[in-house]
């Protein structure tokens, strides 16, 4: 018989993103209770052994023992969530359909469709789980090197107000740096305009972007291509950038003009 209030572990080696899942649940499912959040694969397992929650959500990589590996040890004693920012672990080894996964940086709606499949299975008399030799496939597709194509960054985390907030790259409208800081130009949930600050250069960020999405059209600004409006030509080889939704004009200097000649 499923208890009145299920709980829940979260396993994440990043306090941050355990502490954003944990707030993300509290609003998609106010009924579950996080009996414990560890910091690896191995706590992990002892806290399972020792709260025994309904639900686990394990992220794939973590040092030590990975989120495969614990999930190894824990069976089909709870209903697991794989939490991962590798797309090609998603697709390929959780389309079996007996497993629910999570894309880092976990979007509301994905986790909204997660919950909901998990609140039918607790009905169930057995979680459902993967067989041994699933999990054996992916603990092994874990230690090969992944012949993909470059893992550009999926998310920053920022101060916002009182609070650090993840998001999402592909939220991002444009990136300005402020000696040794960079605002964050982004859309929140809403889709409105926000801005953040966070501690890193353009030039640490810019070789994480991925170049087919992400231009740098001045010494101190990196845009999203996706974000803009219409560039409007300047005097002396020089441009304006205006944006979808913004009322801020991003300079183009002349070493970057090219890039929208046929803009």
């Amino acid at each position: 018989m499923t208890r009145p209030n299920p709980t829940a572990l979260i396993a994440d080696d990043e306090p941050l993103l355990r502490d954003e899942l944990a707030r993300m649940l509290a609003q998609a499912w106010p009924e579950l209770q996080i009996a414990a959040m560890a910091r690896n694969g191995r706590e992990a397992v002892q806290l399972y052994q020792q709260h025994l929650p309904d639900i686990c959500f394990l992220d794939v990589h973590m040092p030590g023992l990975s989120g495969v590996e614990a999930a190894q040890q824990i069976g089909r004693r709870a209903h697991l969530v794989f939490v991962t920012a590798f797309d090609q672990y998603a697709l390929k080894a959780f389309e079996h359909g007996v497993l629910d996964y999570l894309v880092k940086p976990v979007e509301a709606a994905r986790l909204a469709d997660t919950v909901a499949r998990l609140q039918d299975r607790l009905g169930s008399r057995h979680p459902a789980s993967a067989t041994d030799a699933l999990l054996r496939q992916l603990a092994e597709q874990l230690q090969r090197p992944v012949a993909a194509s470059p893992s550009y960054l999926r998310w920053v985390r920022a101060l916002v107000g009182q609070a650090v907030r993840v998001i999402a790259v592909d939220d991002i409208d444009f990136l300005r740096s402020d000696e040794k800081y960079t605002l964050v130009a982004w859309r929140n949930e809403a889709g409105q305009p926000a801005e953040a600050l966070i501690r890193s250069s353009l030039r640490e960020l810019l070789p994480q972007l991925d170049p087919m999405q992400f231009a740098q059209v001045h010494r101190s600004v990196v845009v999203n291509l996706r974000a803009v409006s219409h560039v409007t030509r300047g005097a002396n080889e020089t441009a304006d950038i205006h944006l979808k939704g913004r009322s801020e004009v991003l300079p183009v200097s002349r070493s970057y003009l090219h890039l929208f000649k046929q803009m």
